[in-house]
């Protein structure tokens, strides 16, 4: 039997919502990637990485994304806007999207927009944490110094390759430097200078230095006056610098041997709850940055935004400014088996229960795989208890199963297959009641828990 009552607390999260599985198919999965995926969805969240081998359903965006893929490392830019409601699977879209990137040899990063920590109408913040978050196949955040030191590499292989003597290395790298970033001096001539700055720092021994202009580079403020007037930069970056910033860190990425940037700006939606003249503000910063996307000026540049169904609609949202809802306009009213990826807007469907059931199968299967007892774990986490689980953990979110696959995965994971796992007796039938108290759901899910009916009038609290 399946029961409500209170439990633990859970952190944020999306989860796809294209999950089906075939039992038994594929080719066996790493005992690392596996126990990866399997330990993040025990938390609660989505996982890093291996999200391949969750991503049933996505194939209808597989070609669309690889076109745009091609056409970012030939040179061109991208803009794509991803819309689905909660639990639709946006955050892990766009993570899945970011992997088959990697695999490209393009940089990922994804920043959370904020209010207070990443204000989206600050662009100067949006750089700073696009190098923070700034990973590669070969290295994890901050991949920005390492991008850098190998672009530095490239230059003097190619003065090398040019017949240049190692005794006049550091000039013909210098003359290089400045004819690869001549676009990008236009606008920013500060980025090239403190590149330079951080290349004599290097060569000079002073390791302290070239670190602060590192972080200097990466947008971060309140870097050491010494370390700034010793790269002859002054002041820190505005919102005005970080467009040329951008430009740069994109010459220095491909040169250094990379085919683009993949950017994420992931929960835009959050401009809503912003007061009024910083969501003005904000919505016509993405307007501007779109524009600047597709002018040219950023080439290898694949930049995605997510955001709620409210937000590309509504008031308080995208059509608050009308040029940016012209830019984003697309129609959503015929049948969605039909939307075109192509798109600049695609939309994300939310789950059903036969969804949800077909992704828990997914997890059970991958799990079963490096378990002692598989025949077990599917003989009791069979596809019909699955689909009772799913039908429970939707029905303790007021029927919404769209938005119960975070909630029904770590469930699944972490109160039934480590059980089976672990113990030969354990039947969850028999021996499991599902719990969901106000502190296993975030806040979004506890307003549609709220929504849930009552079982019968004994559940009905009345004041007498």
């Amino acid at each position: 039997m399946l029961a409500v009552g209170p439990t633990t607390g859970w952190e944020t999260v999306r989860v796809n919502a294209f999950g089906s599985s075939t039992p038994g198919t594929g080719s066996p999965v790493g005992a690392v990637r596996r126990r990866a995926v399997v330990d993040a969805l025990r938390r609660g969240a989505v996982p890093e990485s291996g999200l391949d081998l969750l991503a049933t359903g996505l194939d209808r965006f597989e070609r669309a994304v690889d076109e745009e893929l091609d056409t970012v490392a030939a040179g061109g830019s991208v803009f794509k806007a991803v819309r689905g409601e909660y639990g639709s699977g946006k955050t892990f879209f766009t993570r899945w999207l970011g992997e088959r990137a990697k695999r490209r040899t393009f940089a990922v990063a994804e920043v959370q927009v904020s209010e207070t920590e990443t204000p989206l109408h600050k662009l100067e913040t949006v750089y700073r944490r696009l190098t923070e978050r700034l990973t590669t196949a070969s290295f994890p955040p901050s991949a920005l110094r390492p991008v850098a030191d190998a672009w530095f590499y490239a230059l003097e292989e190619d003065a090398l390759a040019d017949g240049t003597d190692e005794s006049e290395l550091s000039q013909a790298v210098n003359r290089l430097l400045t004819a690869r970033l001549a676009e990008v001096s236009r606008h920013a001539p500060a980025f090239a200078t403190a590149l330079r700055g951080y290349k004599q720092s290097l060569d000079a021994g002073d390791e302290a230095t070239a670190a602060a202009v590192m972080a200097w580079l990466g947008g971060q403020p309140h870097v050491a006056a010494a370390a700034r007037r010793s790269a002859g930069v002054r002041g820190d970056l505005d919102h005005f610098g970080a467009f040329g910033f951008l430009q740069g860190l994109l010459t220095v990425l491909r040169d250094a041997g990379h085919a683009g940037l993949v950017l994420v700006l992931d929960e835009v939606e959050t401009l809503q709850r912003v007061r009024s003249d910083a969501r003005d503000k904000a919505l016509n910063a993405l307007r501007q940055l779109i524009d600047e996307v597709h002018s040219g000026r950023f080439p290898g540049l694949y930049l995605i935004i997510t955001g709620t169904p409210a937000f590309y609609d509504g008031q308080q949202g995208v059509q608050r400014l009308a040029p940016l809802a012209q830019r984003l306009a697309t129609d959503f009213t015929t049948d969605p088996r039909f939307d075109n990826p192509r798109a600049v807007q695609i939309r994300l469907p939310g789950f059903t229960e036969e969804s949800l059931t077909g992704l828990g199968a997914t997890i059970r299967d991958l799990y079963a795989e490096g378990s002692q007892a598989p025949d077990r774990i599917k003989q009791l986490a069979d596809d019909a208890y699955l689909t009772d689980l799913a039908r429970a953990v939707g029905g303790a979110l007021g029927g919404k199963v769209g938005v119960a696959p975070r909630l029904y995965l770590k469930k699944l994971v972490g109160d039934v297959l480590d059980r089976i796992d672990q113990f030969d007796d354990f039947d969850p039938r028999k021996h499991y009641k599902l719990t969901v108290g106000s502190g296993d759901l975030t806040a979004t899910e506890r307003n549609f828990a709220a929504q849930a009916p009552a079982a019968s009038a004994d559940d009905l609290d009345i004041d007498v």
